[in-house]
């Protein structure tokens, strides 16, 4: 059974998903499906991941009631704004081949765009309109959500971001569980492999006859964040999967916190304007 995250307007979000960022088009309704037979019921994608279609194809074949699925898309920077959010989620939801989403983020604040108030009364209307059942963001840092909250009363249920030990993101967390917003980590396993070879992470894995990934993955469960790994390789689909029979110490925890050093694998909220 796979824990939940009881989400700031009552809906319970799985604590572990799949995500498929950079799985092309032509891979993803088979890794998907992979992720499917494993357990995993939330799937994450985005617009422009491009393989919204290949993740519908796989939802539709799959058997599986659509109220066990938790599907999570995302709007990119050129459909911000009101009346283009509006048409982005309903072209990513037509992708999907769904009536509804569970969750919709807006991908990026993008801050020299200026749109993301406007994109987030959009999302309001669709909240309220009861075709998407949990609303937030992605990549927003605090004083992005301190504008957000400014503009609005609605409180994002997630922020999804980049966080793993090497960016442990504890100014995003605290801000999130000060005001109720769950956070979400993308890119749980650090890009580029050198975070599975750490000396503290390996010590782990032989101490419990696990992976690297396994005790990664096992961190942040026990942080309490919401965590999407990504592969298109069965047999580490499966891994991944397999992390609900183990614990670690708090000493172990802060082991793998110990970790930190702010590193980013991937871009800066605060410059990333790329539409």
């Amino acid at each position: 059974m796979i824990p939940t995250v009881k989400l700031n307007n009552g809906v319970e979000m799985p604590q572990l998903g799949f995500g498929v960022f950079q799985v092309p088009e032509t891979e993803t309704t088979a890794a998907v499906t992979t992720a499917l037979e494993s357990g995993y019921r939330s799937i994450d994608t985005a617009a422009v991941y491009q393989n919204e279609a290949g993740v519908g194809k796989a939802l539709a074949s799959s058997g599986i009631a659509r109220e066990e699925l938790f599907i999570t898309t995302k709007l990119w920077n050129a459909d911000q704004g009101y009346e283009e959010t509006l048409a982005g989620f309903e072209h990513s939801r037509g992708l999907l081949g769904l009536d509804y989403l569970d969750l919709y983020l807006i991908h990026w604040p993008a801050p020299e765009l200026g749109k993301y108030a406007d994109s987030w009364r959009a999302l309001e209307k669709l909240s309220a309109d009861g075709v998407v059942r949990a609303i937030g963001v992605s990549n927003f840092q605090p004083a992005h959500l301190k504008q957000l909250a400014a503009a609005s009363s609605v409180v994002p249920a997630v922020n999804q971001v980049e966080l793993h030990p090497y960016l442990v993101q504890a100014e995003v967390r605290a801000y999130g569980n000060e005001h109720g917003i769950a956070t979400e980590a993308w890119s749980p396993l650090a890009k580029g492999g050198s975070l599975l070879t750490e000396t503290a992470v390996t010590e782990l894995a032989a101490k419990y006859d696990r992976s690297p990934a396994q005790v990664i993955l096992r961190w942040h469960l026990q942080l309490g964040n919401i965590v999407i790994p990504k592969s298109v390789t069965p047999a580490r689909v499966r891994e991944n999967f397999a992390v609900f029979d183990f614990s670690l110490t708090s000493d172990d925890l802060a082991s793998l916190d110990a970790l930190d050093r702010g590193e980013r694998t991937g871009p800066d909220p605060d410059t990333f304007n790329v539409a």
